[in-house]
């Protein structure tokens, strides 16, 4: 189904962090463009308040920001079309700060400008602060924290020197750039307006003169050495707003402390690769649903994984896969409530009518994910189609039930119990598993071409059953217990059988002798002794064979059909897994200087995309990914622990 839409008014191009339609363009001429009027995707900042997530521009324009939830219909989308909606606040006629960075330990950005009259620094939060109780505009499912969404972002300047000219440009675009704002002044004073439009109203106030023009409303003021300006978005019940400069500032203040305190739980080793955990840390927090404990894989849709091209995919979602590492992370980093509150929101998931769970759910638990295309909007760089929702939420993958099933085991061994709500997901996965581990799936990539005998999945359908074997056995379950460890024994000799190459190589799929990066699941599963020689013999086949300049592509695309046209950046988290990969069976120096490589890469701010484009040194695909930061933390607490065990034996 294509959504079809256009924007009102036909100006033309305005430069990056203003609004304005766009001109028509060919497909793909924004990409053939030397100079593109998009920002790398490395250079945004990410902003969350655990319920939504704004990404922001070096030119201090927010260009993507979906309201009141991560998965809504994005108000201001500059970020896959320069005429979807906008958001800037610094200084007048210069877009070049001088520099950005997080407040240390939190998700606040502070940008530093240098214009010709003065100095300028700017705080950008979506806040958090006291609950207040139930939350009507995103209620929540898990009990409520101490701490909760103000539903604000709340910007504030300050003049450190000079005298500085700044500017407030807030051009809205709802419902993914289709419906421009309606604005209406709030009161005689000309400081707050509300912007509605697609059924969603939010109240922007400052302190400020405001005046509307068209869909956007502006603001210009000159502040002197000492003066500070602020302005704020909100779409909190009652559209309740900062009252004045000062509560504003407090706000900000009481965001930052709720970060520090938040990581200050989390378990973070003195280490040379302390800062990447923490920033890491900090983004999986920031990718987290407070109200149903879910975790999306990345904020943002369509950013393509082959520039200009159609590997555009809608990633605010939550996949079942990444439970096991999304609680391995957790876990490792002693945040044993997230971990808790995602396991639940796990547990409260409606499965298929054949006890399966399906692959992907909504933030809520929704099951229905139906993707749609929408035409109208250029797409990042000219890629698309800009898809909303996933086609492929029904896809038959088989390698869910491993994930779901390690994932439990995970969380019984560290709390040192198995909830009885829990057990009846062990025994319908572990069925399912038996189910269906002799049949083809699409793989855990999602392949949309032919069903095939992927090894991954049969690997992960050997998880499923080895740990709800292990987890019978807690329970006393010991004729269960025999039945799911003889079938897991039965997949693992299958893969052996059918699953290793005439070279001692674990293949792609049954049909193959190609190469896939998913494989390096088996050594990080315990699959195979990390000394045994096929394990070792995969590890450095894609070391060798499946990289481009040391960074891993998950597979060949002239190998594999997945369905799909281009060619594709390598994937961080595959790179990532490498890096565990040749830890664990013993080259500790190349693991090392895999990671460094990895952390070289990472963007100004320490965040990372889906993929990486090595012939042109950038970041592809949606951003900030939670699987690249998953898997960073498990490779850098690989290595950590080998320095620490270094350091023990010396």
């Amino acid at each position: 189904m294509t959504v079809q839409s256009s924007l009102a008014g036909d100006s033309s191009f305005r430069p990056p962090g203003h609004g304005g339609s766009r001109p028509a363009v060919c497909e793909g001429a924004l990409a053939m463009t030397s100079t593109s009027p998009f920002p790398p995707i490395a250079d945004y900042a990410f902003l969350s308040n655990c319920h939504t997530g704004a990404l922001v521009a070096p030119d201090g324009s927010v260009d993507w920001l979906c309201l009141p939830a991560f998965d809504q219909p994005s108000a201001f989308g500059n970020l896959l079309d320069r005429g979807a909606g906008s958001f800037r606040f610094g200084p007048y006629g210069i877009n070049q700060p001088t520099a950005r960075m997080y407040v240390p330990g939190t998700n606040v950005m502070t940008t530093t400008w240098h214009t010709p009259a003065g100095w300028l620094l700017v705080h950008d939060a979506l806040t958090m602060g006291p609950s207040q109780g139930p939350d009507a505009v995103t209620p929540h499912t898990r009990p409520p924290a101490d701490v909760d969404a103000d539903h604000m972002l709340i910007r504030t300047v300050e003049c450190l020197d000079g005298a500085v000219e700044i500017e407030l440009v807030c051009e809205p675009a709802f419902d993914y750039g289709r419906v421009p704002a309606e604005w209406t002044m709030v009161g005689d004073d000309m400081h707050a307006a509300d912007a509605s439009g697609a059924g969603q109203t939010f109240r922007l106030s400052t302190d400020m003169l405001i005046g509307i023009e068209g869909g956007s409303a502006r603001a210009r003021h000159v502040i002197s050495k000492g003066e500070k300006a602020y302005c704020a978005l909100s779409w909190a019940d009652g559209l309740a707003s900062p009252a004045d400069l000062d509560d504003a500032v407090a706000r900000i203040d009481a965001t930052i402390v709720f970060w520090r305190n938040w990581l200050s739980r989390a378990r973070i080793p003195d280490h040379r690769f302390r800062h990447p955990l923490e920033r890491s840390a900090l983004t999986i927090k920031g990718l987290t649903y407070m109200p149903t404990g879910s975790t999306i894989a990345a904020l943002t849709t369509s950013l393509p994984e082959t520039p200009g091209g159609e590997r555009n995919w809608d990633y605010r979602y939550t996949w079942i896969r990444d439970t096991t590492f999304t609680l391995q992370a957790l876990h490792y980093l002693n945040l044993d409530w997230e971990a808790d509150e995602f396991m639940q929101y796990v547990a409260d998931l409606e499965p298929n009518p054949d006890g399966a769970l399906q692959i992907m759910y909504g933030i809520d638990g929704r099951r229905d994910l139906a993707e749609t295309t929408r035409d109208d909007l250029t797409g990042y760089e000219g890629a698309s189609p800009v898809r909303i929702g996933n086609g492929a939420y029904n896809q038959r993958q088989n390698d869910v039930y491993g994930a779901v099933l390690d994932s439990v085991l995970l969380h019984t061994v560290r709390s040192k119990r198995l909830p009885r709500r829990l057990w009846p997901l062990v025994e319908s996965q572990a069925q399912c598993a038996i189910a269906t581990w002799h049949d083809p799936d699409q793989g855990i990539w999602e392949a949309r071409g032919a069903p095939q005998h992927y090894v991954s999945s049969k690997l992960m359908g050997w998880v499923a059953l080895d740990r709800a074997a292990k987890l019978a056995r807690i329970r006393n379950e010991e004729g269960l217990a025999e039945l799911w460890a003889k079938t897991a024994e039965e997949i693992r000799e299958d893969i052996l059988e059918h699953g290793v190459s005439d070279r001692g190589v674990l293949r792609q799929h049954y049909d193959t002798d190609a190469l896939d990066a998913s494989i390096l699941l088996a050594p990080l599963f315990g699959f195979l002794p990390a000394t045994d020689e096929r394990m070792r013999a995969t590890v450095e086949a894609i070391d060798n064979e499946l990289t481009e300049n040391g960074f891993v592509l998950r597979y060949k695309t002239d190998e594999t059909d997945d369905g799909l046209s281009g060619k594709e950046g390598t994937f961080l988290i595959c790179s990532f897994w490498l890096v565990s990969a040749l830890a664990m069976i013993g080259e500790l120096d190349r693991a090392r200087s895999q990671l460094e490589r990895l952390l070289r890469i990472q963007s100004p701010l320490g965040l990372y995309a889906e993929e990486y484009e090595v012939d042109k040194a950038r970041h592809l695909g949606n951003f900030p990914q939670a699987f690249s930061h998953l898997a960073l933390i498990g490779a850098a607490g690989r290595i950590i622990l080998a320095d620490f065990r270094e350091e023990l034996s010396l």
